[in-house]
């Protein structure tokens, strides 16, 4: 097709809207013939695989598999994405993270610093199969992004940097996996580094994720000559042969070992498949059963398929993870990843949900994540757990208790969405219309069909329910961390003043880790995020999406107080308004412990109170911890207990609930202040010639070194270090390493911080120095 009319039927394409982008992908697919060599695989769509627009969106809820990319910072996530969203035929072009022009790092501010900030959607076909994907991304400020992902999916796929193993944010993302029960499929990425090695990084599996891998391939050659791997299940050989600088590897030769490939390979396929039997047959009853029943003369005769199967169990009851190998970049190994999650992961209908079973083929969705669209408003993502989703409906947000009205339902793919008319459980769907939810709200289709289905959740024999009718019909939301830093932030005019009021309200709606709040002593707007690249991102959007040239003033850390002695005290209230007297005395006791929030607690002799009056006194405790007494940061690791109460008839339960905060307040400032400051973890990867001069500077900043590792060529200090003196590490990192040297950062826990250090902290905020 001559150029010019390429062009003209792109354009073609593009009028037709949404619906257009298949029918391109339909034609690019089409243009494309089978290879049929002997031995050669050639994965794509054919004319006869190309699915309607009815079949894509409706496939059985046994085919679908909803999962996660999750990995830490430059392992290759978005890469394994952007591969295979090519090889299942829903984009025309291999995407690079260096280039910018990756699916689903699709702001701009992803595709300028190359790394990934919020989770997008893509949603493909494979083998029979619907896959809806999430990628995450894995820098630790972002941390909510997949906390919410992990909501929602049934599976999830572990990117590994094959060289570097376990990283530190590959242990905060493994542990939400775990919180969650998602059974997940390892991805041993970069294969082709001189540093990669397979048995390191199954160790520190092992180690540092107390995970048990269980080996599915084997990579043939290793560094710049790593060309296939062997699948250890069917013993054969897959080898991507590059023929050109341009080759996409959608072709691949398939063939089984014989006795003219390496002795080498042949040995290490032989021990290393006899070790999975081995470890399968341990770890699933049924296999062991099978190979000492029928197989026990000879193990290697076990049939692929049942060896297959019981990995799939192992995967499913999460006794053991499949670890596949490859090279994103270089275009190897995604094809059997692709087929590993539709073979290991689970389908929506084999995870337990007790409210599928409540409410039958009613509506039940969970909103978890929100986009504001400057033409379609708010766009909800929701994932339906039973039900059908029509658009044109009304739905009832139970957490709102509000009706809404749905005008649109989409299919997600990145940035680019397919209208659809329907969508059924198990799916992951994207709405337009929803303009009061938000992050963690249950979706149903009616007042009458929660109300059954709380019926149901009363009478089902199994159900403990003790926190009211619609405490167990409501689908449990997304776990928001705390914020650790905050800034002010102003208008550049007061006329703007509401425009940015605006900003941040939906910026707060799409990301419930976004805390605002105005000082009540000096008017002005706070700002507390996840960390320092979390505030520089929500001020880049505000100004490139709202229009808003805003100014930030410096950042701070979110300090938190604590006390340190145990004090006794009383306080008594003598207070006429009107022609009402109020008289209440408390007496409570406060006392430091350890690693708890805060505790209240009162003592038998009080008798039994009032609903109303403990209401009043729990309030009166909580707002003091809201405010300590050094710094007014919140209080936490306090127990308090309330020994006695008189109160003379007529006192109202808001004076009751001022007295008690004033006496804890009293309490609180007798008992000592600490602060406590947020450390944090600390995992920096240098080379050895810069190792004296990265510890060097952490000795300035506070930082005490647990342990320093050898990873190949490079050494790797863990450290933990207070938040406070992390400020602007990345620039001095690269200053001091030439930049040759990478970090990462976990919150670890709050310490108390020295005297020293607490004197000068108070001297600067008072504005001593």
């Amino acid at each position: 097709m001559p150029t010019r009319a390429l062009q003209t039927f792109s354009r073609m394409v593009r009028c037709f809207g949404s619906q257009g982008a298949y029918l391109l992908a339909a034609g690019h697919q089409i243009c494309r013939c089978r290879i049929s060599c002997h031995g050669r695989r050639h994965y794509s769509f054919l004319l006869d695989e190309v699915k309607s627009l009815r079949a894509v969106v409706s496939p059985d809820i046994s085919k679908i598999r909803n999962i996660g990319i999750m990995a830490h910072i430059d392992a290759g996530k978005t890469t394994t994405t952007e591969r295979m969203l090519y090889y299942s035929g829903y984009t025309r072009s291999l995407g690079d993270v260096d280039d910018g022009d990756t699916v689903t790092d699709f702001m701009a501010q992803e595709r300028e610093r190359g790394i990934t900030i919020q989770s997008a959607a893509v949603t493909f076909d494979w083998k029979s199969h619907r896959i809806n994907l999430i990628d995450t991304p894995g820098h630790v400020d972002f941390t909510l992004e997949v906390e919410r992902a992990l909501r929602v999916l049934d599976g999830a796929v572990a990117v590994f940097d094959a060289s570097a193993g376990v990283e530190a944010q590959t242990l905060t993302v493994w542990r939400q996996a775990e919180k969650h029960h998602v059974p997940c499929v390892c991805f041993l990425n970069k294969m082709d580094k001189p540093a990669a090695d397979l048995n390191f990084s199954l160790e520190s599996i092992r180690q540092k994720l107390k995970a048990n891998p269980v080996l599915l391939q084997i990579p043939v050659g290793s560094g710049k000559n790593f060309t296939g791997v062997v699948d250890l299940l069917t013993n054969q050989k897959l080898i991507w042969k590059r023929k050109s600088t341009g080759d996409d590897g959608r072709a691949f030769e398939m063939k089984a070992l014989d006795l003219c490939d390496d002795a080498e390979l042949l040995e290490a396929a032989s021990e290393a498949r006899t070790a999975l039997l081995e470890q399968v047959a341990d770890l699933d009853d049924e296999f062991a059963e099978l190979l000492l029943s029928k197989f026990s003369d000879n193990f290697n005769g076990v049939p692929s398929i049942k060896l297959q199967e019981a990995v799939r169990r192992v995967t499913l009851a999460r006794k053991g993870v499949p670890v596949l190998c490859g090279s994103s970049l270089r275009n190897k190994g995604v094809q059997p990843l692709l087929d590993a999650i539709t073979a290991y992961l689970p389908a929506p209908n084999e995870r337990q949900h007790d409210l599928v079973r409540w409410y039958k083929d009613d509506l039940c969705a969970l909103a978890f994540k929100v986009l504001h669209d400057k033409q379609r408003g708010p766009l909800v993502f929701l994932r339906i757990y039973s039900g059908t989703l029509k658009p044109q409906t009304a739905v009832h947000n139970i957490n709102r208790n509000s009706i809404e009205r749905m005008s649109r339902l989409l299919v997600p793919f990145a940035d680019q969405h397919v209208e659809i008319p329907s969508m059924t459980a198990g799916n992951i769907a994207l709405t337009v219309g929803l303009k009061q939810t938000v992050t963690g709200d249950t979706i149903v289709s009616s007042k009458a069909s929660a109300a059954a289905a709380a019926r149901r959740a009363q009478n089902d024999s199994g159900t403990e329910n003790k926190r009211g009718e619609n405490a167990s019909i409501i689908l449990s939301g997304v776990e928001v961390p705390d914020p650790v830093f905050f800034c002010t932030i102003e208008p550049p005019t007061m006329a703007k003043q509401a425009d940015l009021e605006n900003a941040l309200n939906c910026l707060q709606r799409e990301d419930p880790s976004l805390k605002v709040k105005v000082d009540p002593d000096s008017g002005q707007t706070i700002l507390c995020g996840m960390g320092e690249l979390h505030i520089e991102i929500l001020h880049d959007r505000i100004r490139r999406e709202y229009g808003i040239e805003t100014h930030l003033g410096p950042l701070q850390v979110a300090y938190r107080e604590t006390i340190l002695n145990e004090v006794a005290t009383t306080d008594t209230l003598d207070r006429t308004v009107g022609e009402r007297r109020h008289v209440a005395t408390v007496q409570l006791t406060v006392t430091p412990v350890d690693n708890v929030s805060c505790e209240l607690a009162f003592t038998e002799e009080l008798g039994p109170l009032s609903p109303e009056l403990k209401a009043a006194m729990e309030n009166g405790v909580n707002s003091s911890y809201l405010q300590g007494p050094l710094l007014g940061y919140p209080v936490q690791n306090v127990a308090t207990l309330i020994q006695r109460v008189s109160i003379e008839p007529g006192t109202s339960p808001a004076m009751v609930s001022a007295c008690v905060s004033r006496c804890m307040a009293k309490a609180l400032k007798l008992a000592g202040g600490q602060v406590l400051e947020p450390v944090m973890s600390l995992e920096v990867t240098v080379g050895e010639e810069y190792l004296s001069s990265v510890l060097g500077d952490l000795a300035q900043r506070r930082g005490t070194v647990r342990d320093i590792q050898s990873r190949h060529d490079n050494k790797v200090l863990l450290a933990t270090v207070p938040l406070a003196e992390m400020m602007g590490y990345s620039t001095v990192l690269r200053t001091v390493t030439s930049g040759n040297a990478t970090f990462s950062l976990e919150l670890d826990a709050y310490e108390a911080m020295n005297p020293q250090d607490q004197n000068t902290l108070l001297k600067r905020m008072s504005g001593l120095l």
